[in-house]
């Protein structure tokens, strides 16, 4: 690996961690939370998805999210290629937590993508299950990470658009909103409100 590829895996790195800062800011993300991370290696590098994925990629953009995660103490939770049914990578204890159907496969770079290969074996009780529901996420590479959050989902635009040269996209999930006009979703609204019912 010559200078400017070592570069450049560390350019991904800070990339990753930055906008992941601005998604957890604006998420309010907490201790023991669901962060799920859908990534295609390939079109970090410029690749047609699914095409030429490297571990490499995945171990400097997995050192990213590491950097944000170790402060904060969400549970990141690594989404696998459509040959794996879009299925998680997470700690067997995070989904024994959450309730999480577990299912058999160990992640491959071919059949699972790279990012989730890389990611099954740094946890220390790594597992797949078969769907989650997270209260954030970030899809590199265009790898459609919807499926896997909780509704409301709330766009959060990054400061950095791509990472490498693949599309960066993040959400985070809200409470659904309920009760129409008369309700009260802030303590700022109840203060002003002086409708009665029944």
């Amino acid at each position: 690996m010559n200078e400017h590829q070592i570069l450049k895996l560390s350019t991904l790195a800070i990339d990753v961690e930055t906008i992941l800062r601005e998604l957890a800011s604006a998420a309010r993300l907490r201790e023991g939370q669901l962060l799920v991370l859908g990534v295609s290696t390939s079109e970090v590098q410029g690749q047609y998805i699914g095409t030429s994925g490297t571990l490499e990629t995945a171990e400097a953009i997995y050192e990213g999210i590491e950097a944000v995660r170790r402060d904060i103490g969400f549970h990141p939770v690594f989404q696998c290629c459509e040959h794996l049914n879009r299925s998680l990578v997470m700690e067997r204890e995070v989904a024994e937590r959450y309730g999480l159907e577990q299912v058999s496969a160990i992640p491959m770079p071919r059949a699972g993508g790279s990012m989730a290969a890389f990611a099954y074996r740094q946890l220390t009780d790594a597992c797949l299950t078969e769907t989650v529901q997270a209260h954030a996420g970030i899809d590199i590479g265009d790898t459609f990470i919807g499926m896997h959050l909780r509704r409301v989902a709330v766009p959060v635009r990054p400061s950095i658009r791509t990472i490498g040269f693949a599309h960066a996209t993040m959400a985070y999930a809200r409470p659904k909103l309920i009760g129409g006009s008369r309700a009260v979703y802030t303590d700022e609204d109840n203060a002003r409100s002086s409708n009665t019912c029944d």
